[in-house]
């Protein structure tokens, strides 16, 4: 059964999370402050974290660095509507992220669709490298490279670069983004691809008025291409 740890100061959002999480499936961890959830997460690593960004003791961007340098998938959990917290915590790695007031179905479903995706990513043992002009992606190695210089992705970011360069010059929808790298397509995470894309396009070091590779095709999508 996977394991879950779920952390916000709010310990009725704990409770029904944890309820709603044993009916689909999985075991709750449960924290209710940022040094409560790392004390945790080093006892039993979880499968997967769900993060409230606004926690006492260490806050949620800094628990998603910690527990992505550890290989913990996270879906940050926030109140705020300011995009740049929305930005910074898919820069630190998280998976997804989730805006209060939100439906408890919808996070089970979302923890779900992430959990698939690393699954199907730790399966993958593909050998071939992509390369468009001077950018290589290693699938086996889950490797990016541009030149000589080698570039840290996300899980996710890797996911939705991988999936373009694999067939350069086509257009995919943001749609198409989002379940090439959860496997479940939902609106709320297809809104994150823009925020994916941003990244990757800093992460590459393109200039963002005419990037070399990830391109925008305005009303579409987007596409890897070198030409």
């Amino acid at each position: 059964m996977p394991s879950i740890l779920v952390v916000d100061d709010n310990t009725k959002i704990v409770d029904v999370l944890a309820e709603y999480l044993r009916a689909g499936g999985y075991d709750p961890y449960l924290a209710y402050d940022g040094p409560q959830a790392l004390e945790i997460a080093q006892k039993t690593p979880p499968d997967l974290a769900l993060v409230d960004i606004m926690l006492p003791g260490i806050d949620g961007l800094e628990l998603t660095r910690t527990f992505q340098a550890r290989g913990i998938p996270v879906i940050l959990v926030t109140a705020r509507a300011d995009e740049v917290d929305r930005l910074v915590g898919l820069e630190l790695g998280a998976d997804d992220y989730i805006t209060k007031p939100f439906s408890p179905r919808e996070v089970v479903a979302r923890v779900k669709a992430v959990l698939r995706r690393c699954a199907r990513a730790a399966e993958t043992q593909e050998t071939e490298t992509l390369r468009v002009g001077d950018l290589a992606i290693s699938r086996d190695r889950r490797a990016v490279s541009v030149g000589d210089l080698g570039v840290e992705l996300t899980r996710t970011e890797f996911d939705i670069l991988a999936a373009m360069a694999s067939h350069p010059g086509r257009v995919y929808s943001r749609l198409q983004l989002v379940e090439a790298s959860s496997d479940d397509a939902y609106e709320g995470y297809e809104r994150t691809i823009d925020a994916h894309i941003k990244n990757i396009r800093r992460k590459l070091g393109e200039d963002p008025k005419n990037p070399a590779y990830v391109r925008t095709v305005f009303g579409v999508g987007y596409k890897v291409d070198a030409g």
